[in-house]
């Protein structure tokens, strides 16, 4: 029998995750403010910066869905989606 999909995910997430808890706070921090960085600076291709940290933001945002408050879900799935938005904005701009 098959696992279902969260748990295939959680499953394969748990080395990254162990991985991210090591880390010291301020290096995540440097990492996404980098990626953010890079994203506004580089011209053309900025766009696939900010889709990381999205992409980074769903990931953890999906691990930790059942264990938040409708509160916590709302306030993170609004910035998933802002930075969804930065990024369509960046790569189709007017």
């Amino acid at each position: 029998m098959s696992l279902p999909l969260r748990s295939k995910i959680e499953h394969a997430s748990v080395p990254w995750v162990t991985r991210l808890n090591r880390t010291p706070r301020w290096a995540a921090f440097i990492g996404v403010l980098t990626l953010m960085v890079a994203g506004v600076v580089v011209p053309t291709v900025g766009f696939v910066f900010t889709l990381v940290i999205a992409v980074f933001l769903g990931w953890l945002l999906f691990l930790t869905w059942p264990r938040l408050t409708t509160a916590e879900k709302l306030m993170r799935a609004a910035v998933l989606v802002l930075v969804v938005g930065v990024a369509l904005m960046q790569a189709f701009p007017r």
